[in-house]
C-alpha cells in the first residue's frame, strides 16, 4: 500500500506539466485498458475525474519491464 505522503495524485489534463511521457493520449489508451495492461492499481477514480498515482504508474512501467525481459 502507497503511503500518501510518498505519491502525488496528477489529474490527467495535468499530467504532462510534469512528464513529457507519455502523452496525455496514450495516458488515456492505459486508462481505458487499465483492467488488461496492469495500469488499474495506477489510476484513482473520483466521480468523473481520474487521477494518476505518479509512484504506483512508473512501479507499473518498471513491473511490466522486468516481465517483458523475464
Amino acid at each position: 500500500m502507497t503511503n500518501l505522503t510518498d505519491t502525488r495524485l496528477i489529474p490527467v489534463p495535468r499530467w504532462n506539466d510534469f512528464h513529457a511521457w507519455p502523452p496525455q493520449g496514450g495516458l488515456r489508451h492505459l486508462i481505458f485498458h487499465a483492467e488488461t495492461n496492469g495500469f488499474a492499481s495506477a489510476f484513482k477514480r473520483v466521480g468523473r475525474r481520474v487521477l494518476v498515482d505518479e509512484a504506483e504508474f512508473f512501479r507499473c512501467v518498471n513491473t511490466g519491464n522486468q516481465e517483458a525481459a523475464s
